[in-house]
């Protein structure tokens, strides 16, 4: 499945469909309601082509199968079912939204893996998941975290990188997101998508906790560089805007595309945010 297609109304290539929305997690507070008129809103917006899936957790198919009957949907909502139910109940919720095709659209299926990512839990995932559908999996960081992302990749998933959350244990260090952007880069045809405290484009620090920020402009030109051979804990650290922004703009059409082949796409609970941080750029 093509994920990152020139976008509508002129969205470059290196933005194509790069935010997926993810307004019911935290940080997020929307309500199912709220989250899809945002969701849909945007859709209908005139920057629509960065907007992504929309992600739904699998214990909340049925709220949301009920809004979207009152939202009655042109089109199906392309959806990442978010597995917050064990392994197990993987099959029963893709079969719920199958059953529902006029409404929900499966693109991805995303679930953590388990502290040790062995080989026969990753077949049961092959297994579960249709062949159509992307299978997304999140190896926790620890002993033994990149060997988990190999694994991961070995068996035809994305591996996901979680970019930070409520704890400063959460947010993995420019040294550990490089060193996963290495294992990325040297296997062919991998992968990633990548979550969490992603809502702005530049690193920076926030002012009430103190900790840093990743940008996901930094991660965009972080992945050039990697394919490239250049610096990649230079552009994970800086917080130079305009001099990211003009590393991006500088990208040919084919170096951005195999960056976002590799890089798909992450995970925001605003769509606003990021928006507004590319067009201060003079990115869109």
């Amino acid at each position: 499945m093509e994920l990152t297609p020139p976008g509508p109304r002129g969205i470059p290539p290196l933005f194509a469909r790069l935010v997926d929305d993810s307004a019911l997690f935290p940080p997020g507070t929307a309500t199912m309601p709220e989250a899809l008129r945002a969701h849909f809103d945007a859709r209908a917006g005139e920057r629509a082509g960065m907007l992504g899936v929309f992600l739904c957790q699998a214990s909340r198919l049925p709220e949301l199968i009920t809004e979207l009957i009152k939202v009655k949907p042109k089109e199906p909502l392309p959806l990442s079912l978010i597995i917050d139910t064990g392994l197990g109940g993987v099959p029963k919720a893709i079969s719920i939204v199958e059953s529902r095709s006029e409404l929900l659209s499966l693109r991805m299926v995303e679930m953590p893996a388990p502290s040790d990512v062995d080989e026969v839990w990753l077949e049961r995932v092959s297994e579960f998941v249709p062949e159509d559908v992307i299978r997304v999996v999140e190896p926790r960081r620890g002993v033994g975290w990149l060997d988990g992302v190999r694994k991961v990749i070995e068996h035809g998933s994305w591996p996901k990188i979680r970019c930070g959350g409520v704890s400063s244990e959460n947010f993995p260090s420019v040294d550990e997101v490089a060193d996963f952007l290495a294992v990325l880069s040297g296997a062919p045809g991998a992968s990633f998508k990548a979550t969490n405290s992603l809502h702005r484009a530049v690193r920076h620090e926030d002012p009430e906790t103190g900790i840093a920020h990743h940008g996901f402009l930094n991660l965009l030109v972080a992945v050039a560089r990697s394919l490239s051979g250049g610096d990649v804990r230079g552009a994970l650290s800086s917080t130079d805007g305009q001099q990211l922004a003009d590393e991006a703009r500088g990208l040919s059409e084919p170096a951005a595309k195999a960056v976002r082949a590799l890089f798909a796409s992450y995970a925001s609970a605003t769509f606003v945010e990021p928006i507004a941080d590319l067009e201060a750029l003079g990115l869109l």
